[in-house]
Formats: C-alpha cells, structure tokens, sequence
C-alpha cells in the first residue's frame, strides 16, 4: 500500500515528525525539505539511508540492552524494540527544518514550541525520537523527552493550558524561513501517568494541504515528555498518539528515575 504524499504539510513540521514519517516509508525521500514517505513502516529517518532498526536496536523486537554511559534522558527514551508493532529511530534527518519554531503571538509560543525538535529555553536536555507504526500505515508519532528544572516543568505545562485557551482560532509558526499554520486549537482528553498532562489538537495547513495532529504533553517530576502523531497516509484523518506508546514511555522516565 503506498502512502501519499503530503510534502507541503510535513514541511510545516519540523524535524520531529521528520523522523517520524521516515518510520513509516521505505522509499527514498525527494530531495529538498520535504519527504515522500511511502511503503510498510520499515526504514529510518528520510535522508539517512539507515533503517531504524539498526540504527537503534535489534530489528527482531527484542528489547534493546541499556547504552553503556547513556544519560539518564537516553535511557528513559524509547529505544528500538520497546514497543512491539514499532520502528523506533533515532537518527534525525539532514533536509527537515530544525530549532525552535516562533509563533506570531507571543500567547501561542508554548504551542509552537511543542511542535520543534528544540522546546523551550527553559529545557536542559533534549533526546528526541521517530516512531512509525507496523500496524497502522502512515501512523508516525514523534517522541521528545526532555529535562527541567520542577518549578520549570510545572510552569510549562500550566503555559500550554492557557495558550490552548488563548489559542482556539489558530496562529502561524516560522523555523528555517518556512511558515505553517495551525488552526482549530482544541484541547483533547487523554489519560496518562504522570504527575500531570495536557492534551490538544489541532490542524496543520500549508498551501493548500492540511493534516490532523494530536499532541500530549506529560510532566513526571522534572521530566517532560511530548508526544505528536499524525497519520501520513490519510493526513485528513484524526490522527491519536497510540496508548501503548505514552504508557511505555512513562514507564521508561520513571524506571531511569
């Protein structure tokens, strides 16, 4: 089954969803900043050449063995082979735009930020990850587990409460000189483990192509994770970050401790 491209859309989402979608393509990317994924979930971050199986773990599904020296964000990432159905990557894509995107409201920052490969300043280390569904074609999810200090993890998540509010009719993002707009800002329920979250939605737009996302947002102390998810095959469809894939990366942040 080959999954359409959506260039226009997934250039407005920078590199996070990058590495996503290339979890979910087998086919060479186009040259320039957008990708043409296509295919079964099997290959890696577009651009890189290198599946994400072998980039990370064993192809087989088995677990992969802790990093010798990984820091404590590494080791409550996802790796290759936690989470059966999956192809976890971890490689970043050379053409993805990469940073910290600036909204046009300065209300709507926090959103913008959730949707880079870089959040807020106020982040003291970031590990990012790519993860394409097996099992629903086209689903790609980004992963970004990053460390705060508490007072300023819990000052984020109350920052992303109230720019859902502020924000409902939309705003613009700009990264590397490239614009989207994300419009129909609405807070989404969703059940997680953490200390607190937030969950929302919204609709990407750029030229005239559009793609469903849904973010969530977990804090776990100091730790945040962020999770996006959009469905590269039918971009007009809902898209939801699978269950399993939150619950096992909680279950990762909380094991490093």
């Amino acid at each position: 089954m080959r999954i359409t491209a959506r260039a226009t859309t997934v250039a407005l989402l920078p590199a996070l969803l990058f590495a996503a979608v290339g979890c979910g393509s087998t086919d060479t990317p186009a040259t320039g900043k957008a990708p043409a994924p296509s295919g079964s979930a099997a290959s890696g971050a577009p651009g890189t050449g290198t599946s994400a199986g072998t980039s990370t773990g064993a192809a087989s599904g088995a677990p992969a063995a802790p990093k010798t020296g990984a820091t404590k964000l590494e080791r409550a990432s996802l790796e290759q082979g936690d989470l059966p159905g999956y192809q976890i990557s971890s490689q970043s894509n050379p053409n993805a735009p990469h940073g910290q995107p600036q909204a046009d409201k300065k209300a709507c920052q926090p959103l913008a930020d959730a949707m880079g490969d870089k959040p807020d300043p106020a982040a003291r280390e970031s590990v990012n990850r790519g993860i394409g569904s097996q099992r629903q074609v086209g689903l790609a999810v980004a992963a970004t587990v990053s460390s705060y200090s508490e007072s300023d993890a819990k000052r984020l998540v109350s920052r992303l409460r109230q720019a859902i509010t502020a924000c409902g009719g939309g705003f613009s993002a700009t990264i590397e000189k490239q614009t989207g707009s994300y419009k129909d800002v609405k807070a989404a329920a969703y059940k997680t483990g953490g200390d607190e979250s937030v969950s929302w939605t919204t609709t990407a737009v750029a030229g005239d192509a559009s793609a469903q996302v849904h973010l969530v947002v977990v804090r776990q102390g100091g730790t945040v994770v962020r999770l996006t998810a959009l469905n590269v095959a039918a971009a007009g469809q809902k898209a939801r970050v699978p269950q399993e894939v939150a619950d096992k990366q909680l279950e990762k942040v909380k094991r490093a401790g």
